[in-house]
């Protein structure tokens, strides 16, 4: 999560964070907890004969009870285990074999281990949030425990919030638990801040998806147990290990200027360079074919390819993009990663998405009727997209290309999807690969995900945001090529292809020596 300017205002104007699992470990309470409770209820009910003991486990914490209010966990794991008991009421007595009681028991369990044991402070986090309100945004935390207030003055962390909205408030006010959005929608209420001017953690499944049904502009997913992929499922737009990973910064760092930071980091590791092309390494041109690199360029990228990992990655063709970079030795990935080579034998079609080509080649065909009368309109065919440039489009038929595209769309929307960038629309095979995919597949691939490596990305579109994404994972940097501030999940910015040219040549000074 970057934070920029856009005049005088930020992009994200508050942050929401849940808080077990994200500020603090007391997850590992409440897990502990419930396991006492519900291996307590399921060897009693096998003592009596009523099915064999099988112990509550972590997968059972996050499917049925994380992130959700006491109750609803309590209902959503006895129903996978078949067991019925009565709903009883609020005023049940923990000993009362009925939801509401098994609930009072639960709560006991936990103070008594808080008081004994205390709870954890995740240390990044706590620096995170406080780098957030130097930065004048509002903060909320929002929990479904009932022991937030409890948790908060065990830690000393109250401070770091300016509003509050616990599982004890949510129930007063008749707020429906997370996966619902209300909760997450009330705690911007107080602070009085728009959902699409916001930011959100959470670590679990169901905090994620009430992020998003609240509508927040990014969510972020907190991995702490391996659940990166049904995190994102469930809606985060990043997954990330720890929030320093995230960027902070207002405006975003121009990555020249603030070059010694990047080279501190750089100490001790293997550097992989990432790299678009239009945009990035050459200009925005009327017509894609006239994207020229320059020779010093070519020659700046081929003399850090001789010393570290380089790879471009386009929306082109490979083909393409081979050609108008014509330089060996490096990793070529084209229609945004789909098409992978490289040395060593190094090949990859993304699977299943050949299968995808009869779509793309009815939709070309529609789209070149749609668009036959419309001067300026450029249709761009890559194996696995179709990228209709509208930047020589008159003002007053910009409206007719964006309907003809959503047109071909509705024709085949369960099998394309739509994109865009600078000045084009692009439908793309309905398939969950990406820029970030395709990184991340590198990096693996090529021996470079290890502690030691610093991956670097540039690029310069929303298609690049996806890697952006993906490094924030994996601790990596990205560099947004953009001449004016804008929403990114970048870390740094350089205002152009000449700045990047001088930016790869500072790189290339440090790997040298």
């Amino acid at each position: 999560m970057t934070v920029t300017s856009e005049g005088t205002e930020t992009t994200y104007r508050a942050g929401v964070f849940d808080l077990d699992g994200v500020v603090t470990n007391s997850a590992r309470l409440h897990f502990a907890a419930w396991k006492e409770l519900f291996d307590g209820l399921l060897r009693e009910r096998a003592a009596r004969g009523a099915g064999a003991f099988e112990e509550f486990g972590e997968e059972d914490y996050l499917r049925y009870v994380d992130g959700k209010p006491r109750q609803d966990g309590l209902r959503a794991f006895l129903a996978a285990r078949g067991i019925e008991l009565p709903e009883g009421d609020p005023d049940d007595p923990p000993e009362r074999q009925s939801v509401w009681g098994l609930g009072k028991r639960k709560n006991e369990i936990f103070q008594r281990r808080l008081r004994r044991d205390g709870v954890e402070v995740f240390d990044g986090s706590v620096a995170f949030i406080r780098g957030v309100r130097e930065l004048g945004m509002k903060t909320a935390l929002v929990s479904s425990s009932r022991n937030t207030d409890a948790v908060l003055e065990t830690t000393g962390l109250g401070e770091l919030f300016d509003e509050r909205v616990g599982g004890v408030e949510a129930a007063r006010l008749g707020l429906a638990g997370k996966p619902a959005p209300d909760t997450f929608l009330y705690a911007l209420e107080r602070l009085g801040v728009a959902p699409a001017h916001a930011f959100g953690v959470e670590d679990a499944l169901s905090g994620v998806a009430a992020l998003r049904a609240a509508g927040y502009g990014l969510v972020v997913g907190m991995d702490r147990v391996g659940q990166a992929e049904a995190l994102r499922r469930h809606g985060a737009d990043v997954v990330v290990r720890e929030l320093t990973a995230l960027p902070l910064t207002e405006p975003l760092a121009d990555g020249l200027e603030n070059f010694a930071a990047l080279k501190a980091r750089l100490q001790g590791k293997r550097l992989a360079v990432f790299l678009d092309y239009d945009g990035t390494l050459t200009p925005i041109v009327d017509r894609p074919e006239l994207a020229v690199l320059d020779a010093d360029m070519r020659s700046v990228i081929r003399e850090l390819a001789a010393r570290c990992s380089v790879a471009i990655i386009s929306g082109r063709d490979r083909a393409d993009v081979e050609r108008l970079v014509d330089v060996e030795g490096l990793v070529y990935a084209g229609s945004h990663g789909f098409d992978i080579a490289g040395p060593g034998g190094l090949a990859m079609q993304y699977p299943g998405a050949a299968e995808f080509l009869p779509d793309l080649d009815r939709a070309e065909a529609a789209l070149r009727a749609r668009l036959e009368g419309i001067e300026g309109a450029l249709i761009e065919r890559k194996r696995y997209a179709i990228a209709v440039h509208y930047r020589l489009v008159s003002a007053e038929r910009l409206a007719e290309v964006e309907a003809a595209v959503d047109a071909t769309l509705a024709e085949a929307s369960d099998r394309l999807r739509r994109t865009g960038g600078k000045k084009v629309y692009e439908l793309r095979v309905r398939l969950p690969w990406d820029k970030g995919g395709a990184v991340a597949w590198l990096l693996d691939g090529l021996g470079l995900n290890g502690p030691d490596v610093l991956p670097l990305y540039l690029g310069d579109d929303e298609t690049d945001e996806d890697a952006f994404a993906m490094l924030c994972e994996r601790g990596g940097v990205g560099v947004l090529v953009a001449s004016q501030p804008q929403r990114t999940l970048a870390h740094y910015r350089l205002d152009d292809p000449d700045a990047v040219g001088r930016f790869l040549h500072a790189l290339l000074e440090v790997v040298t020596r």
